[in-house]
């Protein structure tokens, strides 16, 4: 039973020019910079996976290093999420904004042009630290833009459904550009968003600055830690849990997140101030969020092995089939932007977290023939649609209530739940699926593409029966993460609907 408290919502005053954050005809281009910079860091993360064949034969890049290309920028992206969102905090977010968008605009020109596997990894990690900067202040800058009622709750709507809708365009797009035009266009194709958006961000309206400093002790704390706890992830789901290194990683991880959480106690300018954690709306939201980050990316991997290996899709193919899942993701945003104003989030998000997890069963239920139409296809509308209810509500949880100063630390950790959920869910989950294809037919996917060499069409069968078990392990263990994030949100989240009135409105828990 939780106490009633009413916390006012922060609101920023007008910025430099003199526009006010509900200047009006303005916000739709607002809403549309933010938009466009959160799809294009989140496309990032997938719309390269589909190029890395195409990659690998140009640049000559071996096996071992070929995983790299994604988790460079998934390490960066992560490791320096808390570093970007208190410089936005203190620096203006406005302005690291650009800063942002600017870094991952220009790393991408590098990318497409790289020469080799050692140029094109530096630009990838270059990506990782741009979007690091410009991921929390994009969604700080919603609150400091859009007053706080129905304008901010379709803002934080379209942002929400980007999360989703962006990971499935990367798919899409990667395919296309690869196989139309080139595996560099999948780099290319970010300038011309990014220049949009840097010509766009004159309509975001800055907040006041947190007058303290950089906490440089936190800084390095924080970024290794979390660097070290990303890397760990990645390499135990591609060499084991048990590899020394791995270890060594989670060791360094442990030590080095602990002296940052003593240093945040202690310190006057902390980079992630304890005190967001007090509100158990907000770290209820953050603990939902990594269930569903770990859940959905794995997905993606998952599905389009499977599309891929084991119903031959082409890239381009695999891209367009997940186009349900954007639909689904979409619709339920636009949907729940509008529901937060009339219901508490847990009625929102709970209800769709079970959504979620029943599409997940419906995709363990996959066989080597079944259906694109009949059971692809609707499972991942179903899929989508719980996810876009669940997004939403824990979207705002994250940065209703927060003060002005603490706004940049509080988005950036929603992003690192999510980025943190990420790898830790297709690490578990390969692994997962990995062991229970491997129990039905050892080396599994050794075998198919063995039979695919040799003609052997009996071995390609038994190894497709074997994949494809491990492919259903792996989502009846997602349906698991999404349950999970729902006992989070039945226990921690129990905050109000979100007050519909424009202006400075409270939140009220309980």
């Amino acid at each position: 039973m939780s106490a009633h408290s009413t916390t006012p919502v922060a609101t920023a005053g007008p910025d430099a020019s003199g526009a006010s954050p509900g200047g009006g005809r303005h916000l739709g281009l607002a809403l549309f910079v933010i938009a466009a910079a959160q799809l294009m860091v989140v496309l990032d993360a997938t719309i390269t996976n589909i190029a890395l064949p195409a990659i690998q034969t140009d640049l000559g890049v071996s096996d071992a290093n070929l995983a790299w290309i994604v988790n460079s920028y998934a390490l960066a992206f992560g490791g320096l999420l808390l570093l970007g969102g208190r410089a936005g905090d203190l620096y203006g977010r406005r302005r690291v904004f650009r800063v942002g968008i600017a870094v991952f605009t220009l790393a991408s020109l590098l990318g497409g042009l790289a020469p080799n596997e050692g140029l094109l990894l530096a630009a990838r990690v270059l990506q990782g630290a741009g979007a690091a900067l410009a991921a929390p202040s994009a969604l700080a800058l919603i609150t400091t833009t859009f007053p706080v009622g129905k304008e901010r709750n379709t803002a934080m709507g379209v942002y929400a459904a980007m999360g989703g809708v962006g990971a499935t365009v990367g798919l899409l797009l990667g395919g296309v550009l690869t196989d139309v035009l080139d595996w560099r266009w999948v780099f290319f194709v970010n300038i011309p968003i990014g220049l949009a958006v840097l010509a766009g961000t004159r309509y975001l309206v800055e907040a006041e600055r947190d007058t303290g400093r950089l906490d440089v002790p936190g800084a390095i704390t924080g970024t290794g830690g979390l660097i070290s706890l990303v890397y760990g992830i990645t390499r135990g789901g591609e060499h084991g849990w048990t590899n020394g290194l791995t270890l060594a990683s989670f060791a360094a991880a442990v030590v080095l997140l602990a002296v940052f959480l003593f240093l945040q106690a202690r310190t006057a300018h902390p980079m992630m101030p304890l005190r967001l954690f007090k509100d158990r709306n907000r770290w209820g939201s953050y603990g939902t969020m990594l269930f569903i980050g770990s859940g959905m990316f794995a997905t993606f991997y998952f599905l389009t092995l499977y599309m891929q290996l084991i119903l031959g899709y082409s890239p381009v193919r695999t891209g367009f089939a997940y186009l349900p899942f954007s639909f689904g993701m979409a619709a339920a945003a636009g949907i729940s932007s509008k529901l937060v104003a009339r219901y508490a989030p847990r009625l929102i998000a709970g209800p769709g977290l079970v959504v979620a997890a029943v599409g997940m069963l419906w995709f363990a239920t996959l066989e080597p023939g079944s259906s694109y139409a009949a059971h692809l296809m609707p499972a991942m509308f179903v899929t989508g649609l719980g996810l876009g209810m669940s997004f939403v509500p824990m979207t705002l949880g994250a940065v209703s209530g927060v003060a002005h100063q603490d706004t940049g630390s509080a988005s950036a950790l929603l992003n690192t739940a999510q980025q943190i959920g990420g790898a830790l869910g297709l690490a578990v989950l390969s692994t997962l699926s990995t062991s229970a294809a491997n129990d039905k037919l050892p080396e599994a996917a050794s075998s198919l593409y063995r039979g695919l060499a040799t003609e052997d069409f009996a071995l390609v069968a038994r190894a497709g029966e074997a994949l494809t078990h491990g492919y259903t392990v792996a989502f009846a263990a997602a349906a698991c993460m999404f349950l999970a994030g729902l006992a989070v949100t039945a226990f921690a989240v129990n905050a109000g609907r979100q007050e519909s009135t424009e202006g400075a409105a409270p939140v009220h828990m309980g």
